[in-house]
C-alpha cells in the first residue's frame, strides 16, 4: 500500500510539474521533470528493463494518439499550433503515466471494464485540468473531452495488455531464471493440531 501511495505521489508531482512548465512555455523543463520521476521510478522497481520497455511502448502509443488529436484539430497545444506531431512534453506525460500501470494503478488490471471506465473518466479529467492550467486548448470542449474519453477507454486497457505482455515475456532481468528452471518449493508436512 505504501509503495502504491508513493508511486501515485511521484506521478502527481511529475504531472503538475510537467503541465505547469508546459503552460509557462518551458517544455524542456516539462520533459526534464518527467525524466526525473521516470529515473527515480526505474531505480526503485524490481524489473527495470521490463519497466523501461513499458515506458518506451507508452511513449510510442502516446505519440500516435496525441498526434491524431492534434491532426483532428480538437486540441491545440500553445506554441505548437502548426506542428506536424504532438509536442514532446505530452508524449513524456505518457511515459509518466506508464510508471503507474504496474504499481499505483495496478487495480485497473482487475477487469477490462474497470480499466475502460478508469481511462474513460480519468483521461478527460486530466485534459480538463491541463486546459484549466493553460497547457492545452480545445476547439470544442465537450466534443474534445468525449473523444479523449472514448480514446482513453480503449487506450488504458491496451496499455495494460502491453504491460502484461512485457512482464510475462521470456526476456529476463539479470539473475532471473525462467519459471521452469526455478527449484520447486519444498513440500512441508501438514501440521495437525489437536485440542
Amino acid at each position: 500500500m505504501i509503495s502504491m501511495i508513493k508511486n501515485l505521489t511521484f506521478f502527481k508531482i511529475g504531472w503538475v510539474a510537467c503541465v505547469m512548465f508546459a503552460a509557462a512555455g518551458s517544455p524542456q523543463l516539462s520533459a526534464l521533470s518527467v525524466a526525473a520521476v521516470a529515473a527515480i521510478h526505474l531505480v526503485g522497481v524490481s524489473a527495470p528493463l521490463k519497466e523501461g520497455l513499458l515506458l518506451a511502448a507508452a511513449a510510442l502509443m502516446g505519440l500516435c494518439w496525441e498526434t491524431f488529436l492534434v491532426w483532428t484539430g480538437l486540441l491545440v497545444y500553445p506554441g505548437y499550433e502548426n506542428a506536424a506531431l504532438a509536442p514532446y512534453w505530452i508524449v513524456a506525460m505518457w511515459v509518466l503515466f506508464a510508471t503507474t500501470i504496474n504499481h499505483g494503478l495496478r487495480w485497473t488490471k482487475r477487469n477490462v471494464w474497470v480499466a475502460a471506465l478508469a481511462g474513460g473518466l480519468g483521461g478527460p479529467m486530466a485534459f480538463f485540468g491541463g486546459m484549466n492550467l493553460g497547457a492545452v486548448t480545445f476547439s470544442s470542449t465537450p466534443l474534445a473531452l468525449a473523444v479523449i474519453g472514448a480514446g482513453w477507454a480503449v487506450l488504458l486497457p491496451l496499455l495494460i495488455v502491453v504491460a502484461d505482455s512485457i512482464i510475462d515475456s521470456p526476456w529476463l532481468e539479470p539473475g532471473e531464471k525462467p519459471a521452469e528452471q526455478r527449484p520447486a518449493p519444498t513440500p512441508r508436512p501438514m501440521e495437525v493440531g489437536y485440542e
